[in-house]
């Protein structure tokens, strides 16, 4: 699948011909995606966006983050596909996008780039040859199209006969290239300290590096306005110095002075040489490499640390802490703090408390491990007695110093901080960090276990001092507004659209099952589910299949004692798309109870995302979805909701409900939470 990926920044007046042009481009293309990503913009480039193209996704970045900040919150958005890069000043021929394609197939190519023209037809000179200093130093005494005309004195290629024929290039201008999904797997992400200019140029040297090839293609044509770099004077400082720090970034510091050297001579020259006010970008530009720090201040990507409300070795790893600290991980280094709880599990207060025990002391001993590429999971020891403050207190600073000595070991040293679970404020109050997010998933206070007044003191603090308190339930955050103010977001719940995809091969047990079925995966916790509802449906509903699938923290005989029940356990995440791949009908059979009315199941895009119909009983979250579910608000209403569903398929067709939920991606949830979480603290 591709993913077109345009970053805006200020681009009211290009980005709707953009737009235009590749929808054009798309035709007979198959499905693809289109990924605005809007840099802070203070004009109506988002509201143009949306108004020319109501089917693209839009990533609104908090802050100005760059192109290379810009182009990896697209990556992040899009897993999975090949990736077309677009400047919002281009627009593409017709069939650009399948030349590219095309281009992209040939073997070891790792990035395609077309022909560019200008506005009035005539042919841009965008490929480029490999910097040396050799290279840098032609071109400031010849100029750059005089040095270009001699392959070892110039990078610029100006030989025409170049620009009719496919072949393979060094670098090539930044406008519009397609990059494999090999080629992202292989490299990762733009290096985001350059900010503007020379993130491509490293990128695509470095794809060479690992013998992925850009190839260019005179068959597919675009057309480039371009510009601002010779119109202003800060971008050709910066990209002077950006010129040079690329080289000592790839050659070492004594081959970066030479090539420092070679740029001042050329800005030098230029400026003595055109003076007044022709002169002022080379002038700015000599100002801007004398000093040459290292890199611009804040420029080095952080970290993230995530303190999660559940536990990666034994609970469900569909939960949003899971699924958006994996995608931030193809990114960014991450560490994942398991559970610390929120209270001791006990007998009378508990279900299973030897068993919850038990795992908890499993995890334990695995303390820190790597389950995915830079994705880190460390179990401290707790002492989860959050009733005393002494005891509070002491546990902090036991868990703080078990996780700021892995921090330290990974090398996290200032890192973005998310709390999913509230009972982390304490220990993460002291620590120093980029900045806090409090993942207000749930208002765990109403948890039917919890210490209610404990946990609501703690939930205060984090709603309090979090720089960003992320929401996945409208009603919620509209209740506590006047606590959070501008630093609310919602962020609604993704879902793993790859993964949940429908497929004839069911599993042998549930195809054993005799239909038709109505089914539920997840937990079966009796502070969530409904089990008088379940237990009412089975009574009535003796001709249809109820399949139950998840670890269940209650005794299960009551339900099991009907002969059209069919509880399965637990399954691997990896095998329930092809459970839910055999419901008829999937339910979502809740309890009315404060912890519900502030939730906003995954359980429902993945659902929506395998085409299934959903009978639901009624929570605040379903008022955005009454054209896809239908909701019951009793037992009866519920098992007529059932029944209708089975006769009439549902409220839309399966491909139009995961075509509803088609935008949702985790990584796209991601690309918002990083553009949230590294930009500046705002505070109210």
């Amino acid at each position: 699948m591709l993913a077109v990926v345009i970053v805006t920044y200020h681009s009211s007046g290009v980005v709707a011909d953009c737009l235009k042009s590749v929808r054009l481009a798309l035709r007979d293309q198959g499905p693809a995606r289109v990924i605005v990503v809007d840099n802070a913009s203070a004009d109506d480039t988002v509201d143009l966006v949306r108004r020319i193209d109501p089917a693209a996704e839009v990533v609104r970045m908090e802050r100005n983050k760059g192109f290379a900040g810009g182009v990896n919150a697209g990556i992040l958005a899009a897993s999975g596909c090949d990736i077309l890069v677009l400047n919002p000043d281009v627009r593409l021929d017709p069939d650009a996008i399948a030349r590219l394609r095309e281009t992209l197939a040939v073997p070891g190519t790792g990035i395609a780039v077309p022909e560019l023209t200008h506005e009035d037809g005539s042919p841009q000179l965008s490929l480029r040859r490999r910097p040396t200093v050799l290279r840098a130093i032609g071109e400031a005494l010849l100029g750059g199209r005089r040095a270009g005309r001699f392959a070892p004195l110039g990078e610029l290629v100006v030989d025409r006969s170049h620009y009719a024929r496919e072949h393979t290039a060094d670098w090539a201008t930044g406008a519009v290239w397609m990059i494999s999904r090999a080629c992202v797997e292989a490299l990762g992400p733009l290096d985001e300290r350059y900010f503007l200019y020379s993130e491509e140029t490293e990128y695509m040297l470095r794809a060479g590096d690992h013998g992925l090839a850009l190839r260019y293609q005179p068959r597919a044509r675009a057309v480039h306005i371009g510009g601002a770099q010779k119109t202003s004077a800060p971008l050709w400082a910066l990209s002077a110095a950006n010129r040079v720090r690329l080289h000592r970034e790839r050659h070492g510091r004594v081959r970066g002075l030479a090539m420092r050297a070679a740029v001042l001579v050329n800005e030098g020259l230029r400026a003595v040489g055109k003076g007044g006010a022709r002169g002022h970008r080379h002038r700015l530009a000599l100002r801007a490499l004398l000093p040459l720090p290292r890199w611009p201040t804040g420029q080095e990507p952080p970290g993230y640390l995530c303190f999660s409300a559940q536990d990666w070795w034994y609970h469900n790893r569909a939960h949003s802490d899971f699924q958006l600290m994996r995608s931030v991980a193809g990114h960014r280094k991450v560490l994942v703090v398991n559970s610390i709880g929120m209270r001791m599990p006990t007998p009378g207060r508990s279900t299973q408390p030897l068993r919850r025990i038990g795992r908890k002391l499993r995890s334990v001993a695995k303390f820190v491990r790597r389950p995915l590429p830079g994705f880190y999971v460390m179990s401290p020891l707790p002492l989860p007695f959050y009733g005393s403050p002494l005891l509070r207190k002491v546990n902090a600073v036991l868990v703080r110093t078990q996780v700021r000595a892995v921090c330290r070991a990974l090398g996290l040293t200032e890192p973005v901080i998310m709390t999913t679970i509230p009972t982390a404020w304490d220990v993460v109050q002291p620590m120093r960090r980029r900045s806090l997010l409090f993942n207000r998933s749930d208002r765990h206070s109403a948890f039917p276990e919890a210490d209610t007044a404990t946990i609501e003191e703690l939930e205060n603090a984090l709603l309090r001092h979090a720089d960003h308190v992320l929401y996945v339930s409208r009603s919620l955050m509209a209740e506590e507004r006047g606590q959070t103010g501008a630093r609310a977001h919602f962020l609604d719940h993704g879902v793993d659209l790859e993964h949940f995809t429908r497929t004839d091969r069911l599993p042998a047990d549930l195809a054993a099952i005799p239909g038709p079925r109505v089914g539920f995966f997840g937990a079966l916790d009796d502070y969530l589910v409904d089990f008088d509802l379940l237990e009412r449906i089975a009574a009535d509903m003796p001709d249809v299949s109820l399949v139950l699938l998840g670890d269940a923290t209650v005794p299960m005989e009551r339900l099991t004692k009907y002969p059209n029940v069919h509880w399965l356990g637990f399954r691997p995440y990896d095998d329930i798309p092809a459970y839910g791949s055999g419901f008829d009908v999937a339910i979502m059979p809740w309890l009315d109870n404060s912890w519900i009315q502030h939730a906003n199941p995954i359980k429902l895009k993945e659902y929506l995302a395998l085409g299934l119909p959903v009978v639901s009983t009624d929570f605040a979250e379903l008022a955005n979805y009454t054209d896809r579910v239908r909701i019951a608000t009793n037992p009866a209403d519920f098992i007529a909701a059932i029944r209708s569903t089975l006769h009439d398929g549902g409220l839309r067709e399966s491909q139009a409900l995961r075509m509803s939920v088609r935008g949702a991606s985790w990584s796209s949830r991601a690309a918002e939470l990083m553009a949230l979480a590294e930009a500046p603290p705002r505070r109210v």
